[in-house]
């Protein structure tokens, strides 16, 4: 008999009982879309979290942690900014850095009218809006005025208009910071990344910065490499000529954004693959559904087994039967979860605004492991139906 007589006597079989093949369908389409749709948001949810530890850019952040013999010579180490702009300098001359973006930053309160809440405020250049992409959504953005004046002008967060204004437009309100007047130019978007808690946030040119508190130096230094390939050697230059340069051994050293993201991704993989593994309990459970109905099947057409065996039928060719029609109930049932899978990652993605990342290999994997459980749970059902006595099977009723 050919595979494609075969095939086409086991779609006549499962037509012939649309309701029950539908029924016995379901587990197997609960179950792969399930599969898929968690590995969809694993992958998705991953993807988005890395993107939004590193950001847009190739970058690796240097950071001061000073030794015992540091403390014990200054013990108010950690209170004092790292980087001085001699170190700005030096760290000029690395050819594969890019840009160097150093910031300042404090957290102090501010005060508008009878109202004063904290915040962080931070002298910053543009390059740092650029790397951060950090978006104006009322007023302005800095000007290069603004920048090579020092002028007295703010960018706040978002959450600054609930908080301090009440619900009213910052743009032109003057604040005071260490009692010196600042005027409001803009007010950034309202952040939507998985790290956003919004915080009450002021940028401020970096001379502002400087005048206002008294002091040239930064609190963080950010490397740009010119590409990702850069970034390791990037931040070994980096540490060791700032600590060749401050007669340090390891105090300062460099956190790279990439590794975190892969440990991060490393803990969302697992997680995944535990989720998913529990989700694919369901397709076992849809196979012993398969291997029931079968059983059913086989029962129900003894006497049709009967008369094809007694017409030259072998039990190799009775065992195939049966094994297609179990392979093709689950696979028909793969192909919908797929397709069900698909559908639900997408609708998750769109509410979450992340993009829908769905993988061949798991939609080829969904159908292959479909096929699997068709021929496992279809193994006992089909050699029950080879072993029948043609005589026997003949005068069943």
């Amino acid at each position: 008999m050919k595979l494609l007589e075969n095939i086409s006597m086991s779609l006549s079989s499962l037509l012939a009982h649309k309701m029950r093949s539908i029924l016995t369908m379901l587990g197997i389409i609960i179950g792969v879309g399930a599969v898929i749709i968690v590995v969809a948001i694993g992958q998705s949810g991953e993807a988005m979290l890395k993107s939004q530890i590193t950001g847009s850019g190739n970058t690796v952040e240097l950071y001061y942690q000073p030794s015992e013999e540091e403390l014990k010579a200054n013990p108010n180490a950690y209170n004092q900014s790292p980087f001085r702009q001699e170190d700005i300098r030096a760290l000029e001359e690395i050819p594969e850095i890019k840009q160097i973006v150093a910031t300042s930053q404090v957290f102090s309160p501010i005060r508008f009218k009878e109202d004063t809440i904290d915040s962080a405020i931070t002298g910053m250049s543009s390059a740092y809006f650029e790397l951060n992409d950090l978006k104006v959504s009322k007023g302005r953005g800095f000007s290069a005025s603004d920048f090579l004046g020092g002028r007295r002008v703010a960018i706040v967060s978002y959450s600054m208009e609930e908080e301090l204004f009440k619900g009213k437009s910052p743009i032109g309100q003057i604040i005071r910071i260490e009692s010196q007047p600042v005027e409001i130019i803009g007010m950034l978007e309202k952040p939507t990344g998985l790290f956003s808690f919004g915080s009450n946030d002021v940028y401020i040119p970096t001379k502002t910065f400087q005048t206002i508190y008294g002091t040239s130096d930064y609190t963080q230094v950010t490397l740009q490499a010119e590409n990702a390939d850069q970034l390791k050697n990037v931040g070994e230059k980096a540490a060791a000529k700032l600590n060749q340069l401050h007669n340090t051994k390891d105090s300062y050293q460099v956190v790279n954004m990439e590794e975190i993201a892969e440990g991060v991704g490393q803990v969302t993989r697992i997680m995944t693959l535990i989720i998913g593994s529990i989700a694919g309990i369901s397709l076992l459970v849809g196979g012993i559904g398969v291997m029931n109905i079968m059983l059913v099947s086989v029962t129900e057409r003894t006497r049709e087994i009967g008369i094809r065996m007694a017409l030259g039928a072998t039990r190799a060719q009775v065992l195939t039967q049966f094994l297609i029609e179990s392979v093709t109930l689950t696979l028909i049932g793969g192909m919908i979860g797929i397709l069900l899978g698909w559908g639900g990652a997408s609708i998750v993605a769109i509410f979450a605004k992340w993009p829908p990342l769905i993988s061949w290999q798991v939609v080829i994997g969904g159908m292959l492991f479909s096929m699997v459980i068709g021929v496992v749970f279809g193994i006992l059902p089909a050699n029950k139906a080879s072993k029948l006595d043609p005589i026997e099977s003949l005068r069943y009723e």
